[in-house]
């Protein structure tokens, strides 16, 4: 390269550096600027607001809301919130039992926790708080909001509820202590069903747990599993990961990728696979957020299970919770997180290969009908007529079955019988089904 292209080089590389220079340092003066400011507003406050406030609370009020503008998973935590966080993580805490977030200005229910003060008062996902006690929730962040639904153990709160539909709620909750059992888990015939009500710390080893006791009870007539994850609220990301790696032998279970590129982070399941290739449905639904569908998600990729249910609430974010000064901490959203295949959940949720809504089953009364035995002259019509004789001695129940009601049966003539859970009862069906279709495949 002579001079004149040496020389022409540089004053082009020099003219491109100028005004990125002086781009950087506009950014640093508006900086200093907009701190400058916040420090006049602050000194402003605390000489001449109406009544003394501390320093301590102007600062930490300044935090949460810088905080909380930036969407709706970040806060600031002071020092005995932050330790109410990590006592929940372990599975037991004070309060009402529902896992919230904010929309619009109110408190939107993501979930109410199984077996909980909220959950027995007939709180459900997606309902909207407007008043707590009869004050207004409109203008609070949603630490204050959560604040002052926690209480003494044992006292009342009164909440008013905007749910769909209907009008305007007003629920009594009396607090409590909040032991969650994380992990609930039984035999359907030869089909294992596990109940995860959040990702805490028991979460992994509580579905290890059970699969081994499944195991133990139906060995090789083991014909699938039911995993359910409705109104799961989510929790902690490793336990989510540990979760699906349970069912998955092999891939990637979930990606996190944030502003930093260097931090983008990829999970993937160990070899081994709990369930041993059987067939497995995860029901979801408007509740099942955050770590839920992060296994939702996995098996649904992989093809390792049918997903069914309803569209998850799309919670897609991954907060990052971030010691502090003086025991507080800040819970801060870091990145978002991918399904194997790529996805964002974001606002979005995983749709089911199944849409099954929630509903409520009522027998239909069949009228009368003529059948083959009734027509003269039907071939084995007497076999049939001594068949429906025997049937009749047995009692007349009324029942396509012949067997007598539950609370007959039960000496409780009347009793309400226990609805039935329909969404569960499919995904029954449909694991019932594969188990007497391979049956008939092998024979």
């Amino acid at each position: 390269m002579n001079r004149q292209s040496m020389a022409a080089a540089l004053v082009v590389l020099f003219s491109l550096a100028l005004p990125l220079t002086a781009a950087t340092e506009s950014r640093r003066s508006d900086t200093y600027r907009q701190l400058d400011l916040f420090g006049t507003v602050f000194e402003r406050v605390r000489a001449s607001y109406v009544t003394k406030v501390s320093d301590e609370k102007l600062v930490s009020g300044a935090i949460n809301g810088m905080l909380s503008r930036l969407d709706p998973h970040s806060s600031y935590m002071d020092a005995k919130t932050f330790r109410e966080m990590q006592v929940q993580t372990r599975g037991q805490f004070g309060g009402l039992g529902i896992e919230v977030t904010m929309e619009k200005g109110l408190i939107k229910v993501v979930s109410p926790i199984d077996e909980t003060p909220a959950s027995r008062a007939g709180v459900q996902p997606g309902d909207l708080i407007t008043h707590i006690d009869g004050k207004a929730v409109l203008g609070l962040s949603l630490s204050e909001a959560v604040e002052r639904m926690r209480g003494k153990v044992g006292t009342k709160i009164r909440i008013t509820v905007r749910r769909t539909g209907v009008a305007p709620l007003q629920i009594t909750i009396t607090r409590a202590i909040i032991r969650i059992r994380t992990v609930r888990s039984r035999l359907e015939g030869n089909i294992g069903y596990i109940r995860i009500t959040s990702f805490n710390e028991r979460a992994a080893s509580g579905t290890k747990a059970a699969m081994e006791k499944f195991k133990k009870e139906r060995g090789s007539k083991l014909a699938g599993i039911v995993l359910d994850l409705r109104n799961n609220p989510g929790g902690l990301l490793d336990q989510s990961i540990a979760v699906s790696d349970i069912f998955l032998g092999k891939g990637e279970i979930v990606s996190t990728r944030g502003r930093i590129a260097d931090s983008a982070q990829r999970f993937n399941a160990r070899s081994g696979d709990m369930a041993t290739g059987l067939p497995i449905v995860v029901l979801i639904n408007g509740g099942s957020a955050s770590a839920s569908e992060i296994v939702a998600g996995a098996l649904q990729d992989h093809r390792r299970a049918i997903v069914l249910g309803t569209r998850s609430f799309g919670k897609g974010s991954v907060q990052t919770i971030i010691p502090l000064s003086q025991g507080s901490a800040m819970r801060l959203t870091t990145a978002r997180y991918y399904t194997p295949s790529g996805r964002s959940i974001q606002a979005k949720g995983i749709t089911p290969d199944i849409v099954v809504e929630q509903a409520k089953i009522e027998p239909i009364k069949a009228g009368s009908r003529r059948r083959e035995a009734d027509l003269r002259g039907a071939l084995d019509t007497k076999k049939k007529k001594e068949g429906a004789a025997k049937a009749g001695e047995k009692g007349k129940t009324g029942g396509t079955t012949g067997k007598a009601p539950e609370a007959a049966k039960n000496g409780k003539a009347g009793a309400k019988a226990k609805p039935v859970d329909y969404q569960l009862s499919r995904a029954l069906d449909m694991l019932r089904g594969v188990a007497l279709f391979k049956s008939r495949a092998v024979n």
